[in-house]
């Protein structure tokens, strides 16, 4: 039947790029997923190249992008075994002030967070049923608890729903679908007031993906919370 496929949207660095590190070393093929694919096309080739590795562009507010990669990848390699729709985005938000990014930029980051993942499900479930597969959302521990004014927490709380209702219908497909719901992570894009608050790496989160992944077929992981030793719940 081949070697396994793994598909990773936001690869491009952070939790994406760990953890599609890990799973190449754990023997899967992987598909690097960016929205510019010269952004892992580095990665790629450290991972094998285009025998082992790929990078994709990719899009994941344009479905017709994400259902295009996935058809490509089963051409190319026969199956698909994994999903991780990763790909997101922030911004700081408020509703009372004028502090953080203007309401003009909020869009791309709710497309991104929200409808990405929803495509992402979309477009790969097909493929996902044939194969057995598993598909992994990242949420954020911000999903689960009231942050003032983020808006971002608000798309994180929609992902926490998608994935509750994505597993609902999967109910007899044999996909499992699993939700990480990582603390605060240093991916590059910290706000400068919490640039002191205990962090999280990339690696961290990707062992959690890998963990639930690597269970036996039969066990559905169905959520994961990971925070950094310290950190405040509410945060």
């Amino acid at each position: 039947m081949g070697e396994q496929v793994f598909l990773v949207t936001g690869a491009s660095r952070g939790i994406g790029a760990a953890t599609a590190r890990m799973a190449s070393a754990r023997g899967y093929r992987v598909v690097l997923a960016a929205r510019a694919a010269s952004s892992t096309a580095r990665l790629a080739a450290e991972l094998g190249g285009p025998d082992r590795a790929w990078s994709a562009s990719c899009d994941v507010t344009r479905y017709e992008q994400v259902a295009g990669l996935v058809q490509r990848v089963e051409e190319q390699w026969g199956r698909l075994d994994v999903v991780f729709a990763n790909a997101g985005a922030s911004v700081v938000t408020s509703f009372t002030a004028e502090d953080g990014a203007p309401p003009a930029e909020w869009g791309d980051m709710v497309l991104t967070n929200v409808c990405g993942p929803a495509f992402t499900a979309r477009a790969a479930m097909p493929a996902l049923t044939r194969h057995g597969g598993h598909l992994v959302l990242t949420g954020s521990a911000a999903g689960r608890g009231v942050r003032p004014g983020s808006l971002y927490a608000a798309t994180k709380w929609a992902v926490t729903g998608l994935a509750q209702a994505i597993r609902a219908e999967c109910v007899g497909t044999g996909v499992r679908v699993t939700l990480v719901q990582p603390g605060l992570t240093d991916t590059g894009g910290i706000p400068a007031s919490r640039a002191a608050d205990p962090k999280l790496a990339p690696e961290d989160v990707a062992r959690a993906v890998l963990y639930a992944v690597e269970q036996p077929p039969t066990v559905d992981v169905n959520e994961i919370l990971v925070r950094p030793v310290g950190q405040d719940a509410h945060r």
